[in-house]
């Protein structure tokens, strides 16, 4: 008998039927989790030197003497075959090496000098490009994300050299349906798009927004394992209002005014009625859309698409997860969240986003009714550019009305409509001040000091606005002026600060990148045909409880980059699971609904890891068409 089942394969239709019959005596199996490309062969209907410029491919000097021979590399390639490893050595002397030869000029800085030799790499090689991300991804998250990529979607008309995913504008609608089409991939598992009106902190980009979106799937392939054949990365160019861009001749994008209302919409439902026509189970990820339409186009899609806004929910769920820590880190349970006081600065599409779900995560805490939402909204003290917001606000935005102040409280409390930031966290005395606003150095010294009136015993700074130079107060400036027992967050990465005697003041970068792959990931995993809220919640919670109880005791409430593959697939894991008691989880491929619930939580994570795609080159076998 045991012999038997040594000689079927994993995937056999055969022992996919005994699993499911056999479940006496001494034959039970264990479940199966075998990833859709496992190690099996890839059939390509290219040679020659076709497959030496197909990065997705090739694979350089590693191509074996057979493989030489099968697909008519022989005398292309130097003799030696090398391994992965040794290539990658090379690569990275080189790297080392380039780092500094590689500069265009004074204006061009170390780190553009390294994203241009990491995007050569990509081109030519993706397998490899991916092993030398994930080997290194502490080093080179910041290089392929932010901060690196603002400067890269600033420039990128003029590092443009081989396109890399699609475009469609508003000179195509009534072609997209046809449009999508010529993308090579018959099946695409993850979009990330972008209609570049709003790149990080750094205002309308157009069409160079498309940085964006590569960066962001080149960390859903680096941190959640997804197949680099099957994501893509879409720019829709409306037009820009950015006038330097307008005036510029090497400008690649259209050079007219952005659309607006039902055109701009008719657009975006065409995109979306095209890609989901041709690719019915893919997620699309909206990725820094102006805030007067990242909440408009998530209402208008979210019930009916696989989608999500990581401006508006990502953030939000990072956010939550870092001000659960801060609760834990305070020594208190992370049931004491509804107690806290929160000053937020910046009421835009992150802003009121993390509003909303740090008000549903407090109102769950309370019982999850009418009562407990209504009264969670008294903890948010909402700044804007015009200051506080109340009642009193004229044409106030209707997302911010919610957190409104009440005039006759305010009056108490010795605030008024308009107070100024350092006013308000003076009076309100908060345990958390919290920076979504893209206006760097917003924490001012008077604003840090004002903090010290904190009634907390350890007040927490979060300065969340990317890029680096948006950032509202650096860890230095918090650290010197508060003393070492606070909790400080920021969105783009800073260095930890010696504050001498042996203590050290933690830097919690407080980035997208810890949920959004494992988000992604956890809904294709889970088959659920919507990003639900309670899928959100589920994986912040998990990135919230992840860090250890002496590591949040030492203000370090988010795990080291380094770490992020572990990470994403917990919170792919709680996704999954959170999908499966919604009742929302379909299945993916094999795995049906019904085994899909069967899962214990260690068979879901098994099950996520072994779906998760790795770098290595895979056998290729030539197929003539």
């Amino acid at each position: 008998m045991a012999i038997f089942w040594k000689h079927l394969k994993s995937s056999s239709p055969l022992l996919q039927r005994l699993k499911r019959h056999v479940t006496g005596g001494h034959c039970i199996l264990s479940r199966s989790f075998t990833t859709m490309e496992g190690h099996r062969p890839t059939i390509v209907h290219k040679r020659s030197l076709d497959i030496l410029h197909d990065p997705w491919f090739n694979k350089g000097t590693a191509f074996s003497m057979t493989e030489r021979d099968r697909l008519d590399l022989r005398g292309l390639l130097p003799p030696n075959v090398v391994s992965s490893d040794v290539q990658i050595e090379r690569f990275m002397v080189d790297l080392k090496r380039l780092e500094v030869q590689a500069r265009d000029g004074p204006s061009d800085p170390n780190a553009l000098a390294k994203w241009r030799i990491l995007n050569r790499l990509h081109d030519r090689n993706e397998t490899m490009y991916y092993k030398v991300l994930i080997a290194n991804i502490e080093e080179y998250a910041p290089i392929v994300y932010t901060p690196t990529v603002g400067l890269v979607c600033q420039n990128y008309s003029g590092l443009f050299r081989r396109p890399r995913g699609m475009y469609f504008s508003a000179e195509d609608r009534g072609e997209m349906m046809s449009m999508v089409y010529n993308w090579p991939a018959d099946q695409v598992d993850m979009i990330v798009v972008t209609d570049g009106s709003r790149i990080l902190g750094l205002g309308d980009l157009g069409v160079q927004g498309i940085g964006i979106a590569i960066g962001k799937l080149d960390l859903y392939v680096a941190a959640a394992g997804m197949n680099p054949q099957r994501v893509l990365p879409v720019m829709i160019d409306v037009g820009t209002n950015n006038t330097k861009l307008l005036e510029d001749p090497l400008y690649l994008g259209l050079q007219q005014h952005r659309l607006d209302g039902d055109d701009y919409l008719a657009v975006i439902d065409e995109f979306m009625e095209a890609v989901f026509t041709r690719w019915p189970n893919v997620i699309v990820q909206f990725e820094d859309f102006q805030s007067k339409w990242a909440f408009k186009l998530l209402q208008r899609y979210r019930t009916t698409y696989r989608m999500f806004n990581d401006d508006v929910q990502g953030t939000a769920g990072v956010a939550i997860a870092g001000l659960l820590g801060a609760v834990r880190a305070q020594g208190r349970p992370m049931i004491d969240f509804p107690k806290q006081k929160i000053v937020v600065a910046g009421a835009g599409s992150a802003g009121i986003g993390v509003l909303n779900a740090a008000r549903k995560t407090m109102a769950r805490m309370l019982g999850n009714n009418e009562v407990a939402f209504e009264s969670a909204k008294s903890q948010f003290w909402v700044v804007d550019a015009k200051g506080l917001i109340t009642e009193g606000r004229e044409n106030i935005d209707p997302d911010a009305l919610p957190f409104a102040r009440n005039l006759k409280e305010m009056d108490r409390q010795g605030l008024r409509e308009g107070a100024s930031l350092t006013e308000v966290v003076k009076q309100v005395k908060p345990d958390v001040l919290l920076g979504l606003s893209a206006v760097g150095g917003l924490f001012s010294k008077e604003v840090l000091e004002a903090l010290k009136g904190s009634t907390s015993t350890r007040p927490a700074i979060f300065a969340m606005s990317n890029p680096t130079k948006n950032a509202e107060c650096t860890p230095e400036e918090a650290f010197s002026i508060l003393g070492d027992n606070i909790i400080f967050a920021s969105g783009s990465p800073f260095s930890n600060v010696d504050l001498g005697n042996g203590h050290i003041g933690h830097c919690n970068q407080g980035n997208n990148m810890y949920l959004f792959p494992g988000i992604g990931l956890g809904t294709l995993l889970s088959g659920s045909r919507i990003v639900s809220d309670g899928m959100l919640q589920a994986a912040a919670e998990r990135l919230a409880a992840y860090m250890s109880e002496e590591e949040v005791l030492k203000g370090v409430i988010f795990p080291s980059i380094s770490r992020i593959r572990d990470i994403t697939l917990e919170v792919a894991a709680a996704v999954i699971e959170e999908a499966v008691e919604e009742d929302l989880a379909e299945g993916y491929h094999e795995m049906d609904a019904r085994e899909l619930r069967r899962l214990s939580p260690d068979e879901i994570k098994d099950y996520v890891k072994n779906n998760m795609w790795n770098p290595e080159y895979p056998t290729l076998v030539y197929r003539h068409e």
